[in-house]
């Protein structure tokens, strides 16, 4: 079996507590384990708490020897040891530098001190560190560092046969009315979650908006379905999504309103234009700067009623409006231009 020398976690310091109380050897500890022997003595040994005032409370417990090893690595961290290299890392960190490029930089001049990026930022957000604020040197300026995991979370998955690709083409023509694209307007990350859920349809162009409280892909996934529910068959008979993880409950949404649903291709927003380029639009109004949690579904409703009574190119500058109500009520708003052109022509 394949020992290891590296440190200790939280979590194998709980179990040694708890071993040691059931009395099991070091050796057993070290098996169990899969670490060297040497290890488990040696953690022993340096992280043993001993009370002179209490001696029943004399021992090893693992939240003291969790304390004990971040006390002694935070002496030993190379910034701590060499202040010129310290003072040279944070006169970069001022001068606008990211700890990316300040390692980058020593690696390119091969100098002979030198530290990585990871080492730099544990620094900045060391208790030194913090109380210096260098994390308001960050490109992010965030005051606490978000953990590894939440950086690296796997994107959601969608089924193979949901692509965009597999789409008849009738609804990529805009043939056929009744398909939908939908997308989320967010704004600044310190307003909170709340955002707005823009659906477009895509042959009258006719926009809808909807206010969300949250991020959640079920109270979206709902609020969707509510406002799509009292619509005839034929004037919902899909939705295109990209692969953002507030659609994942797309499920509940075909189950609930009979619809199906489409996905585009990672990394491809593009593929759902009209709903981006209703976006755009909206921009001019909701703009990233503006506070959502100010907004109120009449609001949204009064913007979205100014876009869809604006005349169009794309509709022969007939309104968003006046086509999607021509479509409801069975006409079309192509057969409906043309029973409006004089009788001339038939001579």
């Amino acid at each position: 079996m394949k020992v290891r020398f590296s440190h200790l976690s939280l979590s194998e310091r709980r179990k040694i507590e708890r071993w040691r109380q059931m009395k099991l050897s070091p050796d057993e500890m070290a098996r169990r384990l899969g670490r060297h022997r040497s290890t488990i003595f040696r953690e022993l040994r340096r992280n043993h708490f001993h009370d002179g005032e209490i001696p029943k409370l004399s021992g090893y417990w693992c939240v003291v020897a969790q304390s004990y090893s971040d006390g002694r690595r935070t002496r030993q961290r190379k910034l701590v040891r060499d202040p010129g290299l310290r003072d040279q890392v944070e006169r970069c960190l001022r001068s606008g530098w990211t700890p990316e490029q300040i390692a980058g930089r020593m690696r390119y001049e091969s100098a002979p001190r030198r530290v990585c990026q990871e080492t730099i930022y544990q620094h900045i957000y060391s208790e030194d560190g913090r109380r210096g604020e260098l994390w308001r040197h960050l490109p992010s300026g965030r005051r606490r560092r978000r953990g590894y995991r939440l950086r690296k979370r796997p994107p959601p998955r969608f089924a193979p046969e949901l692509s965009i690709l597999f789409r008849p083409d009738i609804i990529a023509h805009r043939k056929q009315f009744g398909h939908w694209e939908a997308d989320l307007v967010l704004f600044r990350q310190k307003y909170g979650p709340a955002n707005v859920t823009t659906m477009i349809e895509r042959t009258s162009r006719f926009l809808v908006a909807l206010k969300n409280t949250e991020k959640r892909t079920k109270p979206i996934m709902a609020q969707i379905a509510q406002a799509l529910t009292p619509l005839p068959r034929h004037a919902c008979r899909s939705i295109t999504f990209d692969r953002g993880s507030e659609f994942i409950d797309w499920p509940h949404l075909q189950a609930e309103v009979g619809a199906q649903t489409w996905f585009c291709e990672a990394q491809s927003p593009w593929q759902k234009g009209a709903v981006e380029n209703a976006n755009k639009r909206l921009r001019r109004w909701l703009c990233r700067d503006t506070d959502p949690n100010t907004l109120s579904q009449e609001e949204l409703r009064q913007l979205c009623a100014g876009l869809n009574a604006t005349p169009r190119k794309c509709l022969g500058f007939r309104t968003p409006a006046e086509v999607f109500k021509a479509n409801i009520l069975g006409r079309g708003y192509r057969r409906e231009k043309l029973s409006r052109q004089p009788l001339s022509h038939l001579g």
